[in-house]
């Protein structure tokens, strides 16, 4: 039994499967002939130089970038062939995306963007937030507005986002780019929990070897494809 299976739980979520996959922006190819999976429960880290195109694989993991070869799919889900609307109602239940520049609305305090994928879902839960504002050490800073938290702050409020509706899908860009190794730590227990407790798939772009090594598998993306290093 691999490490990922035995954390898996009985009702696992679906996995991913990525078949060939290819890319190209006009003549310039990005990558080609990615081809990998990421059971339930399983935490795959995809590393590689600057510019192979890692962020830009999982924005194509996301249904946020277009493809031009090969296929993704999760569980019964084919990706492909999903319109613009449907593959959004699809993140928006099934994927957990914390991107390298944090994106959080600022409008809202921090509790609110941490509730937003509950709220979109029409299931507000106001304990499951207050936790996730512990779990990333914000507990006393729920009413505050992004513009007055530092990159740190913003990058676990990103992240708290990311878990807040247990998504079965984790892609995360960099996450612990923004902070000191302590709290590096705590976000990786943090999406480590979220993968083995609840059968998640988590696929994690890194240049932190620290994040790496805590991994199940470590793949290299080059232009050329993808590979276990």
């Amino acid at each position: 039994m691999t490490q990922a299976a035995s954390h898996a739980p009985q009702a696992a979520a679906a996995g991913l499967r990525v078949e060939q996959l290819g890319k190209h922006y006009g003549d310039v190819q990005v990558f080609a002939q990615v081809d990998f999976s990421v059971a339930p429960g399983e935490f795959v880290a995809i590393v590689g130089d600057s510019g192979v195109g890692k962020s830009t694989l999982l924005n194509c993991l996301a249904g946020l970038d277009t493809w031009d070869a090969g296929r993704i799919a999760h569980g019964s889900t084919d990706l492909g062939p999903l319109d613009g609307t449907q593959r959004a109602l699809w993140r928006r239940a099934h994927v957990g995306f914390v991107f390298q520049a944090f994106h959080v609305l600022p409008h809202l305090d921090v509790a609110q963007n941490i509730a937003l994928p509950l709220m979109l879902l029409s299931r507000p839960d106001a304990a499951r937030v207050r936790h996730m504002l512990d779990a990333v050490g914000l507990a006393e800073l729920g009413s505050r507005l992004p513009q007055q938290l530092s990159g740190g702050q913003l990058q676990r409020v990103a992240i708290a986002r990311a878990l807040v509706h247990r998504p079965a899908l984790l892609l995360a860009d960099e996450p612990t780019g923004n902070l000191d190794p302590t709290t590096a730590a705590r976000v990786m227990d943090l999406l480590l929990a979220q993968t083995r407790e609840h059968g998640a798939s988590l696929v994690l772009v890194t240049h932190s070897d620290a994040a790496a090594a805590r991994a199940d598998r470590v793949l290299h993306l080059t232009a050329q494809g993808i590979a276990v290093r």
